[in-house]
């Protein structure tokens, strides 16, 4: 069987709006406040079209901060494999001082998907807004992307790109899926 390839993707400010305050992105706090961004279900689609799977992994830190519940974070995330051409959704609900192999940016989300999918790393990608994003996309052997943000801590990390948002990811993942493409 040949192993699939993937794209990872962040949720927060990735697919769904981020609210920030005081500079920190912070996640909706339930389903009634989720928004998904513009020109993220075209963009998952195209991804779908391109035979790629497409896996969220997403730190929640709140839920071990006691600021969300689980069961928000696990309806939001419902919602999002309903309402877009998702594959999954692992979700990280540890803080940093759990010291936690699942909290990005180690890779152990983009891992444990990969394993249970019969992912190919190396032929993968990760998409984020968050230098943790890029570092568990490196850590894990993909090409990363990072959507450019306020936020994003960008001299903590080396994407392979940088992108305005999905929509451009994705074209820049296609191109590269190609057959014609090189590495």
């Amino acid at each position: 069987m040949t192993p699939s390839r993937a794209v990872f993707l962040d949720r927060d400010g990735v697919l769904i709006r981020t609210y920030v305050r005081d500079g920190v992105p912070h996640p909706p706090h339930d389903p009634s406040e989720m928004e998904i961004l513009p020109g993220v279900a075209e963009a998952v689609d195209r991804l779908r079209d391109l035979g790629l799977l497409r896996i969220v992994v997403t730190n929640q830190p709140d839920v071990a901060r006691g600021a969300q519940t689980r069961e928000a974070v696990e309806s939001m995330n419902h919602a999002l494999v309903e309402g877009l051409s998702l594959d999954d959704v692992y979700t990280c609900y540890h803080d940093s001082p759990d010291h936690c192999a699942c909290r990005k940016p180690l890779p152990g989300l983009l891992l444990q998907a990969a394993a249970r999918r019969g992912v190919d790393l190396a032929g993968s990608f990760m998409v984020g807004d968050r230098w943790s994003d890029v570092e568990a996309g490196l850590a894990a052997g993909c090409r990363t992307f990072l959507i450019h943000e306020s936020y994003s801590q960008r001299g903590r990390c080396r994407p392979d790109f940088e992108v305005p948002d999905l929509a451009a990811a994705v074209e820049l993942i296609s191109r590269l899926s190609s057959p014609v493409s090189t590495r």
